[in-house]
């Protein structure tokens, strides 16, 4: 009986060598994870693929664009998998064809691996394309352009064989490449930064930094609604939010007004840098696009990075704000980004920003209050959501855990130790 199924291609994965069956086994367990509201008889690993199975057996365009926004999906073909009866394969190969939309030419392409099948590739070729062009008589053959192509391959006592196939987001499933902490704020740029480290295997682990109590919590919701929104990809674990609106209002007293910007970014990343040991993640990642405001020229990077040991990454630092927007509209957070809300970005701006910033100036700023002080009671006083969106994800077990303070459901008016 033909079956129609999902076969996930991937292509990195493919070149990890002895390792390759970590990565496969990963993303097994993340595609299981996105799956969840879909009705799934098993995902299993074969050779050089991942199949879904539908527990109906009939595979939807729902189910396949589900599993092409989990990173480390390079592609995903709506399959039909057959015996290696030939009549079998060849009417699953007409009915795939007919299934391809509208089409003017087309070829067949016949593959065997891990295999005893006795036909070479060049019959099934000719098998196949016999059919077709007797069920399609208006339809051409073009073996180098075609509009469509055909594939039957025969695998591990099986044949797959489809026509309709379409790209996924690529990269590595998350979960393989370590642990990051992440700055995030409800713009446009960080959610897309979050979203290109997790696409590269990584467990992100977003900090928020509130301008409550100065502002309102709008931007922490909005957060939170980008969390959700990136939840078809499962790079996110748990969301951190800092209330540090007061603290601003200190630094904004304590230092020159054209550095506070900078100060502000290196009490941030203390944070998030204290945040990462806590958790195990090795590396921070920023939103920062280089030039695009006061704060990101190389030197006021260089001033912010030196408050920090840990890698400082910028996924977007060579890309522009059209490229980022876009980027945005694909992962689904664009339109979440482009609601306005007050958050620590606009609290005591000066009106004259560093754009280059000298390091003894930026120095004597930052010993001109207790920033030590600072940045343990902004530790102390942190929050976090849990989210189920990630399997790779494991809370830490560290101090947090005993000043964990659980946010609130929105429209809540207190928030819960």
């Amino acid at each position: 009986m033909t079956e129609r199924l999902c076969l996930v291609h991937y292509h990195e994965i493919g070149l990890k060598g002895k390792n390759r069956s970590t990565f496969e086994n990963q993303l097994v367990t993340n595609l299981h994870r996105a799956l969840r509201d879909f009705e799934v008889r098993d995902i299993a690993r074969i050779s050089g693929y991942v199949v879904v199975q539908a527990a109906d057996g009939r595979a939807s365009e729902e189910l396949a664009a589900a599993i092409r926004r989990v990173p480390g999906v390079a592609r995903v073909s709506l399959a039909y998998r057959c015996g290696l009866d030939e009549d079998e394969y060849v009417a699953a190969a007409v009915r795939a064809l007919g299934e391809a939309g509208e089409f003017g030419s087309f070829k067949v392409h016949a593959r065997r691996s891990s295999t005893t099948y006795e036909r070479h590739t060049l019959e099934m070729n000719q098998l196949v394309g016999s059919a077709l062009c007797a069920a399609f008589p208006d339809k051409k053959v073009d073996v180098h352009h075609p509009d469509v192509t055909v594939v039957v391959h025969v695998v591990q006592g099986s044949t797959f064989v489809y026509a309709a196939s379409a790209p996924g987001v690529g990269g590595l499933p998350v979960g393989t490449a370590g642990k990051v902490v992440t700055l995030l704020s409800s713009g446009f740029d960080s959610p897309v930064a979050t979203w290109m480290v997790g696409r590269r295997g990584a467990t992100c682990v977003p900090v928020h930094f509130s301008g409550r109590p100065m502002t309102a919590d709008t931007s922490e919701w909005l957060c939170q609604d980008i969390v959700d929104a990136l939840a078809p990809s499962g790079v996110v674990g748990r969301l951190y939010v800092v209330p540090f609106g007061e603290r601003q209002r200190e630094i904004s007293l304590a230092v020159p007004q054209g550095l506070r910007i900078i100060t502000y970014r290196r009490v941030m990343l203390r944070v998030a840098e204290r945040i990462a040991r806590l958790e195990g993640a090795k590396a921070l990642v920023t939103g920062e696009s280089l030039g695009q405001v006061a704060s990101q020229t190389l030197d006021n990077i260089a001033a912010v990075n030196e408050a920090v040991t840990m890698p400082v990454l910028r996924p977007l630092i060579g890309s522009d704000k059209q490229e980022i927007i876009r980027r945005a509209e694909d992962i689904g957070t664009a339109e979440i980004s482009s609601q306005t809300a007050p958050d620590c970005c606009t609290l005591f701006m000066p009106r004259r920003p560093e754009t280059h910033a000298r390091m003894d100036a930026v120095l004597a700023a930052w010993e001109s209050f207790d920033h030590e002080a600072m940045i343990d009671d902004l530790v102390e006083h942190v929050e976090w959501r849990d989210f189920s969106q990630c399997p790779s994800y494991h809370a830490p077990k560290g101090r947090l855990r005993e000043h964990h303070r659980e946010l609130a459901p929105a429209g809540a008016d207190e928030r819960s130790a």
